[in-house]
């Protein structure tokens, strides 16, 4: 468990301070994989060996067959590579099921209403969101759960829970590849911890300017590497900055807004994830925040072993909320993840989940569990997008 709560994904330190763990052990089957990864990224850079970040990171995380999140020992949560806020207690996703279900009544209850998830990981957020939508949006409503995921593992896991949740309900679970797929929905779209592991790249302020950190591929190693310049298009959108500054700058997090308004036809996005305003993340992590984690515990350098350890940063919220306007979206709410909760209903929740009985070892685990989701998780906001009322899907 991380210092700052229990998600470890967002308390991670940035690669220019990780904290070391000594060598990685690693096994056969392991040292394979990264053996295969490593002749992807070297397929993948150019003639000098240079490779951009987020195509480091898009190989490593998710290439079919090799990368970390296609490797059906990349479980998640306690026992796994890390746990986010919905392996800590159910009552995140019943709370979050409430704020469906709030988004359906101010839709005028129409008859079918949709949720889709994105980057759903193993499935532990859609059964509870699917339990307490199956109360909350009570009978007679035709519920479609989506789950986008771009692992094959992670997405037979979430299919798996989803499922059998959904068969206590009249709800229908469904897999797409991309929200694309799934075409114009009324409904909410939901992103627990996605946006800090979309590909990134990574910049540093020189005396010429801002230039790619990327890494070069030589043989069986990968070490870090300068790139070009930026080209003056992408670096008049970037902020001043103090020589060698490094920042994340993610083109992917900044287009998931851009499809969400062309995909949303009415309802709500909910995108949950840690991270902070451009100018906080420039000041206070200067060395920028990308970190690795494998089995719950810092990497000590993040491409040392591509495709061994999960990598993210924080979010960049000042863009992601600018590409939000810009793409026509209405900012309903930004604000920490302990006021949405608390705004949802959580307290009501838990006095209701005691009401329940179990014993006082229950009672207490239950309490701390929802004490960790409001006080834990202090570098998490949620950030609510809506589509005007006019525009909702018929029922």
């Amino acid at each position: 468990m991380s210092p700052g709560g229990p998600s470890d994904r967002g308390d991670r330190v940035s690669a220019g301070g990780l904290a070391g763990t000594g060598a990685l052990e690693l096994s056969e089957d392991e040292r394979g994989r990264e053996r295969a990864v490593r002749a992807r990224l070297a397929g993948a850079s150019d003639a000098s060996g240079f490779l951009r970040f987020d195509r480091f990171m898009d190989i490593a995380l998710y290439e079919p067959d090799i990368g970390f999140y296609s490797n059906p020992s990349a479980a998640l949560g306690p026992r796994g590579q890390f746990y986010t806020a919905s392996h800590v207690s159910p009552l995140f996703g019943r709370a979050i099921a409430r704020r469906v279900a709030r988004e359906h009544d101010r839709a005028g209850r129409p008859g079918r209403w949709a949720v889709v998830e994105l980057g759903a990981g193993d499935g532990s957020l859609a059964a509870s969101v699917i339990e307490g939508l199956a109360v909350d949006l009570g009978p007679g409503v035709e519920l479609t759960y989506t789950i986008v995921e771009r692992s094959p593992a992670l997405a037979a896991a979430a299919l798996e829970r989803a499922r059998a949740m959904a068969s206590k309900s009249a709800t229908r679970v469904g897999h797409a590849e991309a929200l694309a797929d799934v075409g114009p929905l009324g409904g909410v779209v939901l992103a627990n911890e996605l946006l800090d592991a979309l590909p990134f790249r990574r910049l540093v302020r020189t005396s010429a300017g801002w230039r790619e950190l990327g890494v070069r591929v030589e043989g069986d190693r990968v070490t870090w590497a300068e790139g070009p310049v930026l080209p003056s298009s992408v670096a008049q959108t970037l902020p001043e900055a103090e020589e060698r500054t490094e920042m994340e700058y993610s083109p992917a997090s900044e287009a998931l807004p851009r499809e969400i308004a062309d995909h949303l036809a009415g309802g709500v996005a909910l995108l949950v994830d840690y991270g902070m305003a451009e100018g906080e993340l420039l000041s206070s992590h200067p060395r920028g925040t990308l970190a690795a984690v494998r089995s719950h515990r810092p990497v000590p350098d993040p491409i040392e072993h591509p495709g061994l350890a999960d990598l993210s940063a924080f979010v960049n919220f000042t863009r992601v909320r600018r590409a939000a306007r810009a793409a026509g979206l209405e900012e309903v709410g930004f604000r920490s993840q302990r006021e949405a909760l608390v705004e949802w209903g959580i307290e009501s929740l838990l006095e209701a989940e005691l009401a329940k009985g179990g014993g006082s070892e229950r009672e207490v685990r239950t309490r701390l569990a929802v004490k960790n989701l409001l006080l834990g998780f202090d570098r998490f906001q949620v950030l609510e997008l809506g589509v005007a009322l006019d525009r909702h899907a018929p029922g």
